[in-house]
């Protein structure tokens, strides 16, 4: 994310604020949140998230075209304890040169498929690229004509994958007074099927599709001087397009850091919400992983 919007935030101290609300028929339980920092330069502005299946290996994206894997360290409660990596690697374009930080390599959102393919979106020139191997070089995506005409650094933050392999994103700000459109990677074609409810104000930062079928919306609300809050919402995905809109958490101002990546997994008690802190590689923010159980 551009930090021409947190500017005034170099002279803030992000501390814990009051506790989020949760709304609608689910359960929704804090389970545990989880500071990470590393040494390296590279480390940090984190804006996208992939956890396993088994919620104990992981696939972290920064802003700047980095990605990082890992395993999740967990005590017997299931909270998240420790972050040991395994890999990182800096992503290529098509023609196998590393992008770098800037419009090229504004890297912000991380679907992985059941193949182990990933996909990634980019929103300083808005695309999607698909990477078969984090070591090599993307392959390329077709853009719609309709993308060009995004604001920049206003483009796909959001992005996930369902179970037959379809792509979905979105923007992150839905047009004035309108929804956010929802795009679909179908067949190798966009098309844009449906819209999401938008509400004025809350900028859509990550999605994903949970074991359940349902889409995933994390969302943020960003109040200048006062910080963040977060919310997620989830809808049931059909043939129509979307229904439901559950507001499942709405986090209080500061509670959190900068959220904008999201992981829906499920563990033995119900879905689980993993989120992550984009930093801004500023040192008065943090990168901080939240996670919340639902239950039905």
């Amino acid at each position: 994310m551009s930090g021409r919007r947190y500017r005034a935030l170099i002279a803030a101290v992000l501390v814990s604020a009051c506790s989020g609300s949760v709304s609608g028929a689910a359960r929704v339980e804090y389970v545990g949140s989880y500071v990470w920092s590393l040494p390296d330069a590279d480390f940090g502005g984190f804006s996208g998230i992939e956890i396993s299946d088994d919620g104990a290996g992981f696939h972290v994206l920064s802003d700047r075209a980095w990605v990082r894997w890992g395993n999740v360290e967990r005590d017997n409660a299931g909270r998240i304890r420790g972050l040991s990596m395994s890999g990182r690697a800096q992503l290529q374009d098509s023609e196998g040169q590393p992008l770098k930080p800037g419009r090229l390599g504004d890297s912000e959102g991380l679907a992985i498929g059941r193949d182990g393919v990933a996909w990634v979106s980019f929103e300083g020139l808005n695309r999607i690229a698909r990477y078969d191997d984090f070591d090599r070089p993307a392959r390329r995506v077709p853009v719609p004509p309709e993308w060009r005409a995004l604001q920049t650094n206003e483009g796909f933050e959001a992005l996930a994958i369902d179970a037959a392999g379809d792509l979905l994103t979105l923007p992150e700000y839905a047009p004035e007074g309108g929804d956010f459109p929802v795009w679909r990677f179908h067949d190798g074609k966009w098309d844009q099927p449906f819209t999401i409810p938008a509400d004025p104000g809350w900028q859509a930062v990550g999605a994903d599709i949970g074991p359940d079928g349902r889409l995933y919306l994390l969302e943020r609300n960003f109040r200048g001087i006062l910080g963040f809050r977060s919310r997620v919402r989830r809808f049931v995905l059909n043939d129509g397009g979307v229904s439901g809109g559950e507001t499942l958490l709405t986090s209080g101002t500061l509670q959190y850091d900068n959220l904008e990546g999201l992981a829906v997994w499920e563990d033995a008690l119900g879905m689980r919400i993993t989120m992550i802190s984009d930093d801004n590689f500023l040192p008065v923010q943090r990168t901080e992983l939240v996670e919340y159980r639902v239950s039905e």
